[in-house]
């Protein structure tokens, strides 16, 4: 049995700290898992940023309100999940990603926590497990599923490189040219076609 591994962010939302750093003019907050290969030095730069400036969850949800999936992805969603099981494996936080995941008719998602104090600040974050998206995959590789995974960014390069077939989705040049052995892939239709033929 298959089943397919997707990242959120860049895949099938846009970036939700993109579009919190164009909405409060802050440049710094732009910066993503596609520039950042380490996930807990991102996340505590991050932390800081918000604190400097008074920010905290209310803001970042007011701003995730407004916010619809990348055009095109609910019905690649909704294409692929005819055809097989599909696993959101993010490194978001419930906290952001519930408007988004009704948007795309509720996907299965697996991602991580926000610590939050009574005020809204975001004191903190709880992953799930160390290396989330790897051992998600291999988890599920343990309990008999073919994994094919895709995903944009660094973090997602280890659950891609475990799987069966493995895709780039809308990726840096960089990421590309590190990894050549990919394939990859601008446009819906050729992804679920590539997709569908590793099945």
């Amino acid at each position: 049995m298959n089943i397919v591994c997707l990242d959120m962010e860049g895949v099938v939302t846009p970036e939700i700290w993109i579009a919190f750093s164009e909405a409060t003019g802050i440049p710094e907050l732009r910066r993503t898992t596609r520039d950042e290969p380490d996930y807990a030095k991102l996340m505590n730069f991050r932390l800081k940023i918000l604190k400097e400036h008074g920010l905290g969850l209310k803001e970042i949800q007011k701003v995730i309100a407004t916010i619809d999936p990348l055009p095109g992805a609910k019905e690649f969603l909704d294409a692929l999940r005819e055809e097989t099981q599909v696993i959101i494996l993010s490194d978001t936080f419930e906290q952001f990603a519930k408007p988004l995941i009704k948007k795309l008719g509720y996907p299965t998602l697996f991602c991580n926590t926000l610590e939050v104090a009574e005020n809204g600040e975001i004191t903190g974050y709880k992953m799930r497990v160390e290396k989330s998206k790897l051992t998600s995959v291999k988890a599920l590789q343990s309990i008999g599923f073919e994994t094919i995974a895709a995903g944009d960014s660094f973090n997602d390069l280890d659950m891609i490189l475990a799987s069966k077939a493995g895709f780039l989705f809308r990726s840096t040049e960089a990421i590309k040219a590190a990894h050549p052995e990919l394939p990859a892939f601008e446009d819906y239709d050729e992804f679920l076609a590539a997709i569908k033929k590793a099945l």
